[in-house]
């Protein structure tokens, strides 16, 4: 029994091990694609809630959401835990208490096809960014 013990521990160990290195290549993209997005705008100072109004589009990565209000103003909230599922365009079903979104504020993630959970994670601050 221990002799199949062992080796099922090691395949498992080694497989969590390669599953992780993608994620952080995934992360590094995602980085590089904010930084794009964000290149010619100027960072303001962070608040702790944003006006569902305010924004028309939502774009996902692992680690932050960019609220878009248009080309030249976005708002920025770096997550609380990961929701991976957003990087895949996973939608995002922001649960909040009043009508705007605040900190804190949990983040469901939901598949496109079959609405089926994929992930939680929680809004961070809302750091906007403009010309």
């Amino acid at each position: 029994m221990v002799r199949f013990a062992i080796p099922a521990a090691l395949i498992l160990v080694l497989a969590c091990t390669a599953n992780a290195a993608p994620q952080r290549g995934a992360n590094r993209g995602d980085d590089a694609k904010i930084a794009k997005r964000l290149a010619s705008l100027t960072p303001g100072k962070p608040q702790n809630c944003l006006p569902r109004d305010r924004f028309a589009e939502t774009q996902g990565y692992a680690r932050t959401i960019l609220f878009v209000g248009g080309r030249n103003k976005v708002w920025r909230s770096d997550l609380v835990g990961t929701c991976p599922g957003l990087s895949r365009g996973d939608l995002p079903v922001i649960t909040s208490t009043s009508g705007r979104m605040c900190r804190g504020d949990r983040v469901q993630t939901r598949a496109r096809i079959g609405g089926m959970l994929t992930g939680a994670c929680a809004l961070g601050p809302f750091v906007p960014y403009s010309k």
